[in-house]
Formats: structure tokens, sequence, C-alpha cells
């Protein structure tokens, strides 16, 4: 696992993330709990979530970084925009919410880009469902941002779901209204203009 990249001053943060349109750095304090798990869980990200440019700073050792941005506590995780200080996200999380927050500014950033409307895409599944889960890999991958219905928890909607479409197998994917039974790559691809 490859160790997220340490800075050592505020000058150094400021280099790192002025030609980034995103970029990220935690401040953390060695020897605390929390820091590490904050640390070890950005880590388990950085590694399945390439270009994504997650920094660290050891507070007990630097002192002019989070004195800049009013950061109190560690760990607090800082986000750039296009080289401007955006927000602060204090504590430890669970890898899916850092994943989250990274892949949702990936795709705002991408749709702003290209200056088109996103597709709404809504994918009905459960969790032991593993076309479901290959499915969702698919979209994250592509930065796809969609809305994932547990079928299994919410009758409603799985009745919704068998009205719409006459099927009660999942994974059904809802895309701008057009539905897609099962993981049909080339289909999904095709709707959402995914290359590969």
């Amino acid at each position: 696992m490859e160790n997220l990249k340490e800075v050592h001053s505020y000058n150094e943060v400021a280099e790192a993330v002025k030609s980034k349109q995103k970029a990220y750095l935690l401040l953390y304090k060695e020897g605390s709990e929390n820091s590490s798990c904050a640390y070890e869980n950005l880590q388990k990200i950085k590694d399945i979530s390439p270009g994504i440019e997650i920094l660290a700073a050891n507070v007990s050792k630097i002192r002019d970084i989070h004195t800049r941005y009013g950061v109190t506590s560690a760990p607090t995780l800082l986000e750039f925009i296009n080289g401007e200080f955006h927000k602060t996200i204090k504590g430890c999380h669970k890898p899916d919410f850092y994943k989250s927050v990274f892949e949702d500014n990936i795709f705002k950033a991408t749709k702003k880009e290209e200056n088109e409307t996103p597709k709404r895409v809504v994918v009905y599944s459960t969790p032991t469902c593993p076309h479901c889960n290959t499915l969702k890999s698919h979209l994250r991958r592509h930065n796809i941002h969609f809305q994932d219905i547990d079928v299994s928890k919410d009758q409603q909607k799985a009745q919704e779901l068998v009205k719409k479409t006459g099927q009660q197998g999942v994974p059904q994917t809802d895309i701008n209204g057009q539905f897609v039974t099962g993981f049909n790559k080339t289909k999904i691809n095709e709707l959402l203009g995914i290359q590969g």
C-alpha cells in the first residue's frame, strides 16, 4: 500500500495543490488512534482511486499548515479546488465515505468541464446480488453518479419497479427513464456514453 504524499510546510502544500483541479490534505497527529484510522482509510482509497491527489501532514511536527486554515483538531481532511482551499471534513470516516466524496467531486468536475447535463441514473439492487455490485463498480470506475435503491429494504420501491418493468430481478438500471435489466454492459455504456 502506497503511503500518502507527506508535505512539510504551508509553501509545499500551496505548490502541490495549485495545478490540481481537486486535491486533498490530511492533517493528522502521529500516535493518535483517530488519526491513524483516517490515514489508513484514505490510503486504501488512494490505491483504488488513482488520479486523486491526497497529501498528508503530521501536525506534531509541522506548525505552519493547520494555523493557516484555522484547523484546531486532527484528523481533518482539507479539500482544495483549483488550488483554493474549499472545505474541511473532520474526524475519521470509513473508506466508502471518502470514496463517495472523491467520486462525487470528480463526477461534478467532469460534467462541468464537458458542459453537459448529467444523466439521471438510478440502480435498483440488493446487497447480496453479485451482478448489482459489478454494475455499481463499473459505474463508479467511470465516474457515473447514481442513486442506489436497495429493494430488499424498500418494499414500496420494489413494487414500483415491478409495475414499471414487469421484472422482479435485480439489478435494474433506470437511465433517464429507460430501464436496463441485469448488467448489460454494452447497453449501459451506450446510454451513458462510456468508452470501454
